[in-house]
């Protein structure tokens, strides 16, 4: 049977001072916005969840540079589906992952702090991809992999397999990694490996890019939030 064209997109829990004057990571947000919009108009029904059932922005996801003006009136309208489903945020315990086919972590650096032991959403999507479904992540979203195993092989479901996700290169552009390093987290580059996954960069830290291998779907930034979607769309498109 074909899994359900339902979504689930997973939303970080934590925050913590990462820029300037104290300003904190959390959720990225049109890392959110966008696939859910693209999920939505490729007739999905939509949901969002995270590890605790609280999220807190990312200060610089807000920012113009990183927010137009239309996706800030919807990130703002509290009547809107995504805000509304965001300000009455799930939990793993109110899931039920046979109701989903398509699994997509958006990030914020924030992820990389819970996202390696948020072992609900990991149970979550280990359960879609084992019944057949797609697992996407998207920039720090492929924090959570190392605890997504197929049953299978008792490896991470990355293993063998060609991912992306936010470049080392661009955490030393933003001078993060020193932060990166005093949480004691790895980065995304490093994740990959430790999973047994080969790590593809973009042309630039910034670049729109994704890539689908088989059944699992990464994006290496916030750029590429709406591309990564759509190749989930597509993956699922195959089943």
């Amino acid at each position: 049977m074909a899994p359900v064209s339902r979504a689930l997109i997973a939303i970080t829990s934590a925050h913590a001072p990462l820029y300037p004057g104290g300003k904190e990571t959390g959720l990225f947000i049109t890392e959110a916005l966008h696939p859910f919009q693209v999920f939505r108009q490729a007739g999905f029904e939509v949901d969002l969840v995270s590890e605790t059932g609280t999220y807190q922005p990312d200060w610089l996801s807000q920012q113009k540079d990183w927010l137009n003006d239309k996706d800030r009136a919807e990130w703002e309208d509290h009547t809107s589906e995504f805000r509304s489903k965001l300000d009455k945020l799930l939990k793993p315990s109110d899931i039920e992952p046979a109701k989903y086919g398509l699994f997509f972590a958006s990030a914020g650096h924030a992820s990389l702090i819970d996202y390696p032991d948020a072992k609900g959403l990991q149970e979550i999507a280990s359960h879609i991809y084992t019944s057949g479904g797609i697992i996407s992540a998207v920039c720090h979203g492929g924090a959570i992999f190392p605890g997504i195993i197929d049953p299978s092989t008792k490896k991470p479901i990355i293993d063998s397999r060609r991912v992306t996700g936010f470049t080392t290169r661009g955490e030393e552009e933003e001078n993060v990694l020193d932060t990166i390093k005093s949480w004691n987290r790895p980065t995304i580059e490093a994740t990959a490996a430790s999973c047994g996954a080969t790590y593809v960069s973009p042309a630039g830290p910034w670049d729109a890019f994704t890539i689908t291998d088989g059944r699992i779907v990464t994006g290496a930034n916030p750029a590429s939030a709406h591309v990564t979607a759509e190749a989930a769309v597509t993956a699922f498109g195959k089943l």
